[in-house]
């Protein structure tokens, strides 16, 4: 960190991410029984009790209904591995790379009659290499081949397409609407076990968070997500979509309750993008990186104007890079772009996603104790094309 920051009193402790941890704490559910000479009358329930039992929604017809516009997925990738050079040595054939199929499973939404369909970017991906082929089966269905129109690293999202019309898919629903405690339905092909329904409530909405992937804002659920629903519908009561089921947050890699969805709204958005051109154009600052540091001064940083719990440092960049030329210098303090403000480096990678390529973002700074604003080229960075 260079002097410009230590002038500012000893702001900042450089620090990275910490792995949170979940307590879990138990509970008594049972309560002491006593022997009574008398037989129990009739009870009463408890007011509130019969309310709530009545006011529990029958979803059987929403999920028969969603079902049908549930796919599963089978995603085939090739692997390049290097050959270990002790093996080439001996036993080699002269290649320097050996190659291997490697399958992922996982599920998908119908989104349009004609055969477009929403998943999840990392459900063709798996651990990377290249797609060979991906096969889709939908209800009723024989399986079939499916075309990649589009994928998205970014979101998490991707498009397919196969040859079909007359397709059952799902109305769309405002997630920005969707409220903390509603009823949900995932729908997915968790273990292979196609089409299974689990119910749950929103947890959460607008989620972020380093573990939530670039863009973040995630739905929360605690209806059971396992693998193999990645790309799956999460839908409301209404039997509208709200969202594709993502991932889960687990120590054991099972549901725990903690599943997340990409909202419908963003996931719409995306999916418009991947049909007309493939992919999608994201702003980002080239060639500089930046790291999150706490405060640990709230005077200092209440003097300098600061007042939240964390900032985000311009921790490296070329010298040569655009960034650069512009007055961006190791050791800034990033406080807004174009007035939004910026705590967090989740903060900073949505709205520099948001910002269109090719302009020029207004940025505010702190360097030492004095506030500026430069103005910083915004390049693309696209997530993967078809």
């Amino acid at each position: 960190m260079n002097k410009s920051i230590l002038a500012a009193g000893g702001l900042l402790l450089l620090g990275g991410f910490a792995a949170g941890l979940v307590l879990t704490a138990r509970f008594s559910s049972t309560e002491p029984t006593f022997a009574s000479p008398q037989q129990p009358g009739p009870q009463t329930p408890r007011p509130g009790v019969a309310a709530a039992a009545q006011g529990l929604p029958d979803l059987s017809a929403i999920a028969e209904d969603a079902v049908k516009a549930s796919v599963n997925i089978s995603s085939t990738q090739e692997i390049r591995q290097r050959v270990d050079p002790f093996w080439q040595f001996y036993f080699g054939d002269g290649r320097n790379y050996t190659t291997r199929e490697q399958q992922s499973l996982g599920s998908g939404v119908v989104v349009t009659p004609d055969g477009y369909i929403l998943t999840n970017s990392h459900v063709l991906l798996g651990d990377g290499g290249d797609i060979r082929e991906v096969k889709v089966t939908l209800p009723g269905r024989d399986e079939m081949t499916a075309k990649i129109v589009g994928v998205d690293t970014l979101t998490d999202l991707a498009v397919l397409k196969v040859d079909a019309a007359n397709l059952h898919t799902l109305p769309w629903a405002d997630s920005s609407k969707v409220r903390i405690a509603e009823w949900v339905l995932a729908i997915g092909n968790p273990f292979a076990f196609n089409q299974t329904v689990t119910l749950g409530i929103v947890s959460a909405v607008g989620r972020p968070g380093a573990q939530l992937g670039t863009y973040g804002q995630m739905i929360q659920t605690d209806a059971a997500i396992n693998p193999g629903n990645s790309g799956g519908a999460l839908i409301n009561s209404r039997g509208e979509l709200i969202g594709i089921n993502s991932m889960i947050y687990s120590r054991g890699g099972g549901s725990e309750g903690l599943g997340f969805a990409i909202p419908a709204n963003l996931a719409q958005r995306i999916m418009k993008e991947l049909i007309a051109n493939g992919s999608v154009s994201w702003g980002t600052i080239a060639d500089v990186e930046f790291n999150d540091e706490d405060v640990t001064n709230p005077a200092a940083a209440q003097r300098l104007g600061i007042r939240s719990a964390s900032v985000v440092v311009v921790y490296d960049l070329l010298a040569q890079s655009a960034a650069a030329r512009a007055g961006l210098r190791r050791g800034d303090i990033v406080l807004s772009i174009n007035g939004q403000a910026i705590t967090t480096s989740g903060d900073l990678q949505r709205v520099l996603a948001d910002t269109t390529p090719g302009s020029t973002a207004s940025v505010e700074i702190l360097r030492g104790s004095q506030r500026t604003k430069i103005g910083v080229p915004i390049v693309s960075t696209a997530g993967r094309k078809r």
